[in-house]
């Protein structure tokens, strides 16, 4: 099993910065992506961007990539937030994949966090 865990969330104004990490452990040998996916209230998971641990690679989603990054650490995966709107308000889930090729969909991901609640107010 595999355990993700997610932090950082919080409120934040309009035009702010917000860093959120996860950590993944347990048997973490076989990952080889990790992503962010949000989810705003009455909508559905939408994907925000993923990193190959092989490579540092990462894609970012058109609607965040001037904005966002994904940094990582060793074992920490970053999703760093500049210029936060409003419309970025949504609670924010770390995945993992150790199978599968679905890079851009949940359904591609075996593990879940609990999610971190991110509220940008205007």
């Amino acid at each position: 099993q595999v355990q993700v865990v997610e932090s950082g969330g919080g409120l934040v104004q309009a035009g702010g910065s917000l860093r959120l990490s996860c950590v993944a452990s347990g048997r973490t040998f076989s990952t080889y992506r990790m992503a962010w996916f949000r989810q705003a209230p009455g909508k559905e998971r939408a994907f925000v961007g993923n990193i190959e641990l092989s490579s540092d690679s990462t894609v970012i989603a058109d609607s965040v990539k001037d904005r966002f990054t994904i940094p990582r650490d060793k074992a920490k995966m970053y999703l760093q937030m500049n210029s936060l709107k409003p419309e970025d308000t949504a609670v924010y889930y770390c995945a993992v994949a150790q199978y599968g090729t679905s890079r851009l969909h949940p359904e591609g991901y075996q593990y879940w966090g609990q999610g971190t609640l991110v509220t940008v107010s205007s």
